[in-house]
């Protein structure tokens, strides 16, 4: 099901989002081998060329803050050399939906539209993981005028994530969360 703020997403778009966030996926799936969490993002521009793309590296580089988006998002500043993403009119892809951390630095690069796979509620179930506080988010992207496409082929995305689980990977948890 997709879900959206705006308008119905063409049937080309719809297409080609599906074929990056399930790319994403199958590159997600060989990235946790190799000591990253199970999370993906990339931006595109409007011309559909690549413009960052990285994995959540939390475990990895020991820092609370890298997340996929966040990872994706300063690698796109670096590249365009500016702190404001949208006159470049930018979408992420994402694997997940993104938790509240990420909602904000997406909300505040000035990425123009959200695509992602596997949604909060199935994230938070698949690995324990807790997405955050995040009531109305797409009333508030819509007010923002950020349109949000979700729950983009999540049958590949929650494969993905019972996977990185049963291999008995690291889920990041800070002290106060475990034991929910």
């Amino acid at each position: 099901m997709i879900k959206n703020t705006k308008t119905d997403l063409p049937q080309e778009e719809l297409e080609r989002a599906k074929k990056i966030i399930l790319d994403l996926q199958a590159e997600t799936a060989l990235l946790t081998d190799k000591g990253y969490g199970p999370f993906l993002a990339a931006i595109y521009d409007d011309k559909g060329n690549l413009v960052a793309k990285r994995a959540n590296s939390v475990a990895q580089e020991q820092c609370c803050l890298n997340h996929a988006e966040v990872n994706t998002i300063r690698q796109a500043h670096e590249k365009l050399k500016t702190y404001d993403l949208a006159p470049y009119n930018l979408s992420i892809y994402v694997t997940a939906e993104p938790c509240v951390m990420c909602m904000g630095a997406i909300m505040w690069s000035g990425i123009k539209r959200i695509f992602y796979g596997v949604n909060s509620s199935d994230v938070e179930a698949i690995t324990g993981f807790d997405e955050g506080f995040k009531p109305g988010w797409f009333e508030a992207f819509a007010k923002r005028g950020i349109e949000v496409y979700g729950e983009i082929e999540p049958e590949a995305g929650k494969k993905v994530l019972k996977d990185y689980i049963a291999k008995g990977k690291e889920v990041y948890k800070p002290s106060c969360q475990r034991g929910k």
